[in-house]
């Protein structure tokens, strides 16, 4: 997974904006920071390789459902014409 950049001087700016005390908004911003670099996030790019492995992996499936369908059919007919 990708590093995602937080900016936590923005963001206890914005914080003391709002009426925070500055030790608070600090205290807040590298809480945030703390618990954001402990996730686990997925970016786009994650999700889109996401995306095609299951797209792919889908047509597979389908192509072989057709074709377990097709000989399925195939040996019902020669079972019939027998």
């Amino acid at each position: 997974m990708a590093t995602i950049t937080f900016d936590t001087l923005k963001f206890t700016r914005r914080l003391k904006e709002s009426g925070l005390p500055e030790q608070q908004a600090e205290a807040i911003a590298d809480a945030f920071r703390d618990a954001q670099s402990e996730a686990d996030l997925a970016t786009r790019q994650d999700l889109e390789v996401a995306v095609r492995t299951l797209e792919s992996n889908l047509v597979r499936w389908i192509i072989a459902a057709g074709f377990l369908q097709t000989v399925l059919i195939a040996a019902l007919l020669l079972k019939l014409i027998k």
